[in-house]
């Protein structure tokens, strides 16, 4: 999805300096150009594979987020590969509703690119092509095409009608369908933190703890599909976009065999 500086030290802020750091980054009125500018490193054991990059653009009544992003290297038998993704989209009180997305992802011998409209939480046009056959893919149905949210939106989460930086923006879960595959990611809190990035953010983050749950759509035989979903807890770091009620991923982690997979911010920054 960095090799950013962090302070793990304690003791952490005082209740009423979360309060009111989180009113003045989430309950500003949301600003026309308000822009996220953020770079992160991908490490498995604390070794660099790969990297990504995010640009999220949010306007008072549209958004948009581009990311790009490669791993590749001995480390990356759980992820491999390059690509890059587009969404846009509306923004309502209900917070971020997709409209237009397109992925291109190359990895090992598979290339694939899908286009999808979406209304209202359903996807009314869909193209998905891929050079690899879908023989061992789990089924998808028309009904795995509605109710749901693309990956890249999903991943911003609205900080929620208290417009403070709490817990609350972890309880939910996530109906994610990318063009080719459907799960579902289970947000539940698990701390409040704080972080010191190199460019960029330092201050307070939400970490909730993630569960993955294919159902539809994933090849039967792919082994990172196997290995989240054998119960392993993932984190999501999440701090806010300034100006806006929107928290984007500052840190990404979860245990493999050889030790962590990580996903940092080395900048994570907003201009306006």
């Amino acid at each position: 999805m960095f090799m950013g500086h962090f302070d793990f030290r304690r003791p952490m802020w005082r209740l009423g300096s979360w309060i009111v750091i989180s009113e003045i980054l989430l309950c500003a009125p949301a600003m026309a150009g308000s822009k996220l500018e953020a770079k992160y490193v991908i490490s498995a054991a604390g070794i660099p594979i790969g990297k990504s990059e995010i640009t999220v653009q949010i306007d008072n009544d549209k958004y948009t987020v581009s990311a790009t992003g490669r791993a590749s290297g001995f480390f990356t038998i759980l992820i491999n590969g390059e690509g890059s993704v587009r969404v846009q989209g509306a923004v309502s009180e209900a917070g971020l509703q997709p409209k237009n997305f397109t992925a291109s992802i190359k990895k090992d011998n598979e290339n694939s690119e899908v286009k999808m409209v979406i209304d209202g939480g359903s996807v009314v046009d869909l193209t998905a092509e891929s050079s690899i056959p879908d023989k061992d893919r789990v089924p998808l149905t028309d009904a795995h095409r509605h109710g749901i949210v693309d990956p890249m939106t999903a991943i911003l989460l609205p900080a929620g009608q208290s417009r403070t930086l709490s817990g609350d923006v972890c309880q939910r879960s996530l109906p994610i369908f990318d063009g080719r595959r459907r799960y579902d990611l289970d947000l539940s809190f698990k701390r409040m933190d704080e972080i010191k990035l190199a460019t960029g953010y330092q201050g307070p983050v939400v970490v909730c703890a993630i569960k993955f749950k294919p159902i539809a759509g994933h090849h039967s035989s792919s082994l990172i599909v196997k290995y989240l979903s054998e119960g392993r807890e993932l984190e999501l770091w999440s701090a806010p976009i300034a100006g806006t009620p929107v928290l984007a991923p500052v840190r990404m982690t979860t245990t493999n065999l050889i030790g962590n997979l990580a996903v940092d911010a080395e900048q994570f920054a907003v201009t306006h």
